[in-house]
């Protein structure tokens, strides 16, 4: 007597379908880099998931040495990595061509105080409705997005 499973293929797409719905939530996706290729460092770079499925591809940057001339016509995701290297996002904010100083420094203030260790930055977007649109996308149940 053989042990064979019976597949219901039907189930199991089911099963698949409803898995990817159930992982639209926004998210963080490391990137692999080349590190040490050809003797340049890696570049410190990942991506984020949006809710639509979208990704962002961000250069990582350290909080406490985030400047506030990095912010212009970007939008900035605020982050906190707990003891396992898990991403959380604090903020998203967006910003123009030229952004206030004083709300540029007083976002930054915020989400540092809030536990932001990294600042990644999304520059790949072209017009301000573009960034705006990225951050509503990236904007999480508990973070609101932020312009400045």
């Amino acid at each position: 007597m053989a042990n064979r499973r019976a597949l219901s293929w039907s189930a199991a797409l089911r099963d698949l379908k409803d898995d990817r719905t159930r992982r639209q939530d926004v998210r963080e996706e490391r990137l692999k880099t080349n590190a040490g290729l050809r003797g340049a460092p890696a570049l410190p770079l990942s991506a984020w998931r949006g809710r639509s499925g979208r990704r962002y591809v961000v250069g990582v940057h350290p909080a406490g040495g985030f400047d506030v001339d990095e912010m212009a016509e970007a939008v900035v995701i605020a982050v906190r990595r707990d003891d396992t290297g898990i991403a959380k996002m604090v903020s998203v904010a967006t910003s123009k061509e030229s952004p206030r100083d004083h709300l540029c420094r007083t976002w930054l203030e915020r989400v540092r105080n809030g536990g932001a260790t990294e600042m990644h930055v999304h520059r790949l977007a072209d017009s301000e409705a573009d960034r705006m649109a990225i951050a509503d996308d990236l904007k999480a149940d508990t973070v609101e997005p932020a312009q400045v």
